[in-house]
């Protein structure tokens, strides 16, 4: 089982001076359940190298047992170190993709024609893909075989509007990732706020939040099983 995590390179939030990058509890998390159930994981990015994490993933307040595990395990920080460029990864060396969020996604991913790609192309080939709280934004631009968007008509989740108000962050955003899903036809429902609310349409995962990100990993574990 062959599973490719694909992180932000971008770390910077909109024009503010304010650092962004991948949520470290979203990277985490599926991480070691992926690896617990015996996966392969390979990470990407798209400049490769270090990607850059959010600060505010890493205060005392966004800890979880995932993340303490994560610093204390020197082997996945120096996996992490040393991300692949995303435009070198094939699709035949997977089985499944995994999108931890942050905002960084907002910016690189969603208009990366490789991560596009990627998706388009994991999915034509009935591979799973799994995105998670603001990473759901990735599937911004990418389009089903017939070429409508792919979540037309999938039943998907994703950051709310009302936690992106929560964290002050609306009007620094590209997109909102609620209103993007609708506009694109996707069949838009979300849990109470900070809590993990995870649907599965056919082999497209998404999670709406953080707290999603244990619950997302494990759809994906079922639906590679």
């Amino acid at each position: 089982m062959n599973v490719l995590m694909v992180l932000t390179s971008h770390d910077k939030l909109g024009n503010t001076d304010h650092k962004t990058g991948f949520w470290l509890e979203e990277f985490a998390a599926p991480y070691y359940v992926l690896k617990d159930a015996g996966a392969k994981i390979t990470l990407a990015s798209p400049l490769g190298g270090q990607p850059p994490l959010d600060p505010k993933s890493d205060e005392p307040e966004s800890q979880t047992d995932a993340t303490r595990r994560f610093k204390e395990d020197a082997a996945a920080q120096s996996i992490l170190a040393h991300t692949r460029p995303l435009a070198e990864m094939s699709v035949a060396d997977f089985d499944g993709v995994f999108f931890p969020g942050g905002h960084g996604p907002l910016w690189d991913l969603a208009e990366s024609k490789t991560s596009i790609a990627l998706i388009e192309a994991m999915q034509a080939a009935g591979k799973p893909v799994a995105t998670v709280c603001h990473a759901p934004g990735v599937l911004r631009h990418v389009k089903a075989p017939d070429g409508t968007p792919l979540v037309k008509g999938k039943h998907v989740t994703g950051f709310t509007n009302t936690e992106e108000e929560a964290v002050g962050l609306t009007k620094i955003v590209p997109f909102l990732v609620e209103d993007m899903l609708k506009e694109n036809g996707g069949v838009y429902s979300k849990g109470p706020d900070w809590q993990s609310y995870v649907l599965t349409d056919g082999i497209l995962i998404t999670g709406q939040n953080p707290a999603s990100s244990e619950e997302a990993a494990k759809a994906l574990l079922k639906l590679l099983a």
